[in-house]
């Protein structure tokens, strides 16, 4: 196969950034974690190693090790839900509550709902806001400096969560805030492993996507520990049992994983392709040394890609985009001109929406559903079944995902979220236990659906050259916004009285309107694309005569009609 149909696929298929819009696998990546920058950034103070350069039993630990501390460490703080009734039942903020609300015994008052929220909101917002100084460290020192800062940030935060209740100041929103940042740094760092194998490097990130969901259940098995030991095993013995989870990190980063991040096929042909096959240098020829790292190098690349399978994943990548309706609406364009465009403003706003509707409902889940449901048992009911939902739900999204982005239409996928969007919204205002199941059931879902078709939008749309800045300042823009939710809050309870009815409607009719203006707005755009592209190839097909006619008659005729 040639260097540039190798060049093609390794930059569409496995360095998306440079290439084509990620494959169904690869896209999976983006599923789970709202942070801006996806692909394994490249290290500038030391080359990217080959993966040759290492060998294979090691390579498969280093995904499997990976794997295990994803797990562990990625981002247990969406399991908020599944801690905050620890939280509560230890007392942390009961001091805020009111003594009349004391005397009446609820399981938790006003003041305390809030300042508890407010350390989701906090962490949910900073594991958005710190896409930015991931991506510097990452591209700056490479993946394993980036990991240690977020062992670094992990133990922080184990530590502030265990002695929480000893100090003489807030620990608790610190903490978690800590052990928010910890997760970004390490999840990220380990994207670069899927280029151990090239040819599986959508399983591998599949694999480390599964994790970062699963990890939301690392609260929820602690929760089912302190309710076992009939709360003996307090939150300060758990945290300080975590603290083993950076140690083990710790220990992989320096003994186990890279320092700096593996090449991608695209950097591997890119070093082929720049260096030329002989250099004399003072006299002196290098021209066997020079032509015998080029063969290395492609060798490396054959062994890596296979020479068949890229051909193919071109004709797929190519399929998709033709598919997609939109792609490369914006490509070629500065980063000002894609902010300043509808493209730009009609997906902040609908992030903006959705994702404060996703954090509000982590954070509320309980008591929304105590209230609506008229019971604190059912609510905890429900509480109990989302904890456990929400962990499978990212799982086994993952091939509704692929079957979404992969074989439909941008538009179609956006119009799929604002109807689902608007289902979790129906569902969210009916007191039945039946609806309330059916809401935690499609939120499960809606959830890892949305965060990976929002950041297909952006890759097709934008194209990966301002992908890193226009799709994080997406996130970053609605993770400031999730501040609100404090608002959401006071209005839930003070001027509703404790009912999340009028809330979850405002917020229903806020999202429908923009998902509709959103879907009609690419749908528009869609048609007028493709009515571009037909009229362009119109204008650029080449004339074909029938089998039997004779060109020299044909052309004769075209002059003597031009005369």
């Amino acid at each position: 196969m040639a260097l540039n149909d190798q060049r093609r696929s390794s930059t569409g298929g496995f360095d998306p950034w440079r290439g084509q819009s990620p494959a169904g696998s690869e896209r999976r990546r983006l599923s789970f974690n709202p942070v801006a920058q996806w692909d394994p950034p490249v290290a500038h103070e030391e080359a990217p190693i080959g993966v040759v350069e290492t060998s294979k039993s090691k390579c498969i630990a280093q995904v499997a090790i990976a794997a295990i501390y994803c797990l562990l460490a990625a981002g247990p703080v969406f399991g908020y839900a599944a801690i905050k009734p620890v939280l509560v039942q230890e007392g942390v903020y009961r001091e805020t509550c009111t003594k009349q609300e004391l005397r009446d015994g609820v399981w938790v008052c006003y003041e305390q709902e809030l300042r508890l929220n407010l350390m989701f909101t906090v962490a949910a917002v900073s594991t958005n806001v710190c896409a930015l100084p991931v991506g510097t460290v990452l591209d700056r020192y490479g993946p394993r400096i980036a990991s240690l800062v977020g062992v670094a940030f992990l133990t922080l935060g184990s530590l502030f969560m265990a002695f929480a209740a000893e100090v003489p100041f807030d620990g608790y929103i610190p903490g978690y805030f800590f052990l928010a940042l910890g997760g970004p740094f390490v999840f990220i760092s380990s994207f670069q492993l899927s280029n151990t194998f090239p040819k599986y490097s959508g399983s591998i990130l599949a694999l480390l996507t599964g994790a970062f969901d699963t990890s939301s259940a690392i609260f929820l098995g602690y929760r089912l520990l302190y309710q076992g030991t009939d709360g003996s095993f307090t939150p300060k013995k758990f945290f300080l049992c975590y603290l083993v989870v950076p140690v083990f990190i710790l220990l992989a980063q320096i003994f186990l994983m890279p320092a700096q991040s593996y090449k991608t096929i695209g950097e591997l042909v890119a070093q082929v392709e720049e260096e030329p096959p002989s250099t004399t240098t003072n006299g002196d020829h290098r021209t066997p040394g020079r032509r015998r790292d080029r063969e290395s190098v492609t060798s490396e690349i054959t062994a890596l890609l296979g020479p068949k399978k890229a051909d193919k994943r071109v004709a797929v990548e190519e399929k998709r985009a033709n598919q997609s309706g939109v792609y490369g609406a914006m490509h070629g364009k500065t980063a000002l001109q894609q902010v300043l465009s509808l493209w730009f403003v009609l997906i902040t706003l609908f992030t903006v929406v959705q994702m404060l509707r996703i954090n509000y409902f982590v954070a509320t889940v309980r008591t929304q559903y105590t209230e609506l449901l008229h019971s604190h048992s059912a609510g905890v009911q429900v509480n109990e079944f989302f904890d456990v939902a929400l962990p499978l739900g990212g799982v086994i999204a993952v091939p509704l995902i692929g079957i979404v982005l992969d074989h439909t239409s941008t538009p179609f996928a956006l119009a799929l979220l604002v109807g689902l969007a608007t289902l979790i919204g129906a569902f969210g205002v009916i007191g039945e236990m039946w609806a309330a199941y059916a809401n935690v059931c499609v939120f499960v879902i809606y959830r890892p659906l949305y965060y990976t078709a929002v950041s297909d939008y952006g890759a097709k749309v934008f194209g990966f050259a301002t992908f890193g800045k226009v799709y994080g300042l997406v996130i970053c823009l609605a993770g400031l916004f999730n501040f609100t939710q404090a608002a959401l809050d006071t209005l839930t309870h003070r001027t509703f009285g404790n009912d999340p009815v009028p809330v979850n409607i405002i917020l229903l009719v806020t999202a429908l309107f923009v998902g509709i203006l959103l879907v009609g707005f690419v749908w528009r755009k869609s048609y007028t694309l493709s009515r571009e592209k037909l009229e362009d190839e119109a204008e650029d097909a080449r004339e074909v005569l029938m089998p039997d006619a004779d060109e020299d008659a044909v052309e004769g005729a075209h002059q003597n009609g031009s005369a």
